[in-house]
């Protein structure tokens, strides 16, 4: 599970950039009930954070970027920016946004894999990251679509240290790999990643990539509200055996995520 106690390795912080900064607070705030809090309007600076019974779960911001896709950045925790910037290059990764101090709240750096897959490291300062996750409305997963599950555990860990094991999926799909931040315990699995062929990754083009897994009470709701407010939806509401009732969604701006109601232990 996802915890607040942010772990080195464990994600800390997401944020969405999107091309229509209200447009996508009133969709986020319809599906997954968002408090938006804007921290600025207009020009290139637009943006604020999301919030659930007050605490902060994620952020959005104006998508600048030119021939950028609208999509979540899911940064991980690490105690030091600068050493993981090496170790991502030492890997074959890719610098995106070389490490900087954002005031005394942090130091943060975004990067590709290998392959293209994006994402984003938070070294904290004063600030450590989100408020709530793993609850109804916030972060309780997260998952990577790669065409080389293989080359994505060596890579990660690598540059996080992270733990695997692969399960298998229903009907002889394939193998669903199990993420653990290093020397954590097994109950404090946080993702998971899964090989697919180039042709299933259309949203990046091709490219690898993350997407963020939130829960909500009811999943079919939440899919209405979903197709109510301009979103779509990929794939489900379907229910999986031992995790729960899932559809994987994309917002208006066509940023990816996916809304779960958690199994009920048994």
């Amino acid at each position: 599970m996802i915890t607040t106690d942010l772990a080195p390795g464990s994600p800390c912080w997401l944020d969405l950039g999107a091309p229509d900064v209200r447009a996508a607070a009133a969709f986020y705030g319809a599906v997954l009930g968002w408090e938006y809090e804007s921290m600025g309007e207009g020009g290139d600076m637009e943006g604020g954070m999301f919030k659930k019974d007050g605490k902060t779960v994620a952020g959005l911001g104006k998508l600048t970027e030119e021939g950028a896709r609208s999509a979540w950045m899911i940064y991980y925790t690490v105690t030091d920016a600068d050493a993981t910037t090496q170790a991502v290059q030492g890997a074959g990764g890719t610098v995106r946004v070389p490490p900087r101090d954002l005031d005394d709240w942090g130091r943060m750096a975004q990067y590709d894999d290998p392959l293209g897959g994006q994402f984003a490291v938070w070294q904290p300062g004063k600030n450590s990251g989100f408020e709530l996750a793993d609850e109804t409305g916030s972060l309780s997963w997260t998952e990577l679509y790669t065409t080389d599950a293989a080359g994505a555990k060596e890579f990660y860990n690598g540059v996080f240290g992270w733990q695997f094991s692969d399960m298998p999926m229903p009907g002889g799909g394939g193998a669903y790999t199990l993420i653990t931040p290093a020397g954590q315990p097994e109950e404090r699995m946080q993702g998971g990643l899964m090989e697919l062929p180039v042709e299933n990754l259309v949203l990046a083009g091709g490219r690898p990539y993350w997407h963020p897994v939130f829960n909500v009470t009811d999943c079919d709701a939440a899919v209405a509200k979903v197709t109510e407010n301009g979103g779509s939806v990929q794939m489900g509401p379907e229910d999986a055996e031992g995790v729960g009732r899932l559809a994987v969604c994309v917002d208006p701006s066509n940023a990816d995520f996916v809304v779960l109601t958690p199994a009920t232990p048994s």
